[in-house]
């Protein structure tokens, strides 16, 4: 049996999660957007092989996530910045911050807030509807087929089930 690779599958979360799906990237991204930029100090927040970081840093400079600024030449030393493609990652990070803190915070609370320094309140991230700003939930939402769907590796069952959404969303 052929293995399917999550990046040529039809579907935009496992071609995300194709980069993004291991807990080191997610929270090397967190660090990177709050604030930790550095090589040594991601690795010491982290408490991550330098193996393993560098591996997952050169794989999200490649890809255009991260890109490497020099600040030091000898010894080189270089820090980690989010790219605009980086930065649109935030409520991503920012939705499973959410869940985690209403499944796994501590009885003390969640470790860390969000503040919004627009209007100066602590806040929590909401999937909204674009068109009218009503939250998102698996109860009033369903997933039509795309420009770019097919049915294959990965789709086999979910690709027919969307297609027939979308034949009975037509009439």
């Amino acid at each position: 049996m052929t293995r399917t690779r999550l990046a040529d599958v039809a579907c935009s979360i496992a071609r995300a999660t194709d980069l993004f799906g291991d807990a080191w990237t997610a929270l090397i991204m967190r660090d990177v957007i709050t604030g930790v930029t550095r090589f040594d100090d991601i690795a010491r927040d982290l408490g991550i092989s330098r193996k393993v970081l560098a591996a997952r840093l050169t794989r999200l400079v490649e890809e255009g996530v991260l890109v490497r600024e020099r600040y030091q030449e000898h010894p080189p030393r270089d820090d980690y910045r989010a790219t605009r493609k980086g930065e649109e990652l935030y409520p991503v990070l920012l939705a499973l911050m959410e869940w985690g803190d209403r499944w796994y915070a501590q009885p003390a609370g969640p470790p860390a807030l969000i503040h919004h320094l627009d209007c100066g309140h602590d806040t929590h991230a909401v999937a909204a509807c674009a068109h009218c700003g009503e939250p998102l939930t698996v109860h009033n939402t369903t997933q039509l087929p795309g420009p770019g769907g097919r049915v294959g590796p990965g789709t086999r069952v979910l690709g027919p089930l969307m297609a027939a959404r979308g034949a009975d969303a037509g009439k």
